[in-house]
């Protein structure tokens, strides 16, 4: 129930920021899409922890400031390989082991990996990633575990 009410409210803010319109028959033709979605998902069984991840939402911020600053960190860092020529750029492909205890968990840091420019998540099997660096240091950061760690707090 909580799942369906957090779809219905996520879907009616959208709806409002997006129409831009505010008349008694737009808000009801809002009303009507919403009550089929909810309703079709329902159906599809689709309305879980996993489609609404709603313990998420409050961490959900800090996580993107952060990923955001390593994603600049990370597109300096290429650009400047690509400046000083092949000879600096050294890529590698190893095996991350993730702490995450839940499917979403994992997904999130996989797409991290791969939205950090010059790392690319190729593969997730269990708790174990490989990953694709065109730099060697790029894996020693992830080594580190701090992308690790911040995705398993936000998780929790």
């Amino acid at each position: 129930m909580r799942h369906t009410l957090f779809l219905s409210l996520t879907l009616a803010m959208f709806w409002v920021l997006i129409s831009g319109h505010y008349t008694t028959f737009i808000l009801v033709l809002g009303v009507i899409s919403i009550a089929i979605v909810v309703f079709v998902a329902h159906r599809m069984d689709v309305v879980d922890h996993e489609s609404q991840p709603v313990h998420l939402t409050l961490k959900l911020p800090a996580y993107y400031a952060w990923l955001i600053k390593e994603i600049i960190l990370a597109n300096i860092l290429v650009v400047k390989h690509i400046w000083l020529g092949n000879k600096t750029i050294s890529p590698v492909m190893t095996t991350i082991k993730a702490s995450q205890k839940t499917d979403i968990g994992k997904v999130i840091y996989a797409n991290s990996i791969t939205l950090t420019p010059g790392t690319v998540t190729l593969e997730l099997e269990g708790d174990k990633f490989i990953v694709h660096a065109l730099l060697r240091e790029s894996i020693k950061d992830l080594e580190s575990g701090e992308m690790d760690r911040r995705v398993t707090q936000l998780e929790d």
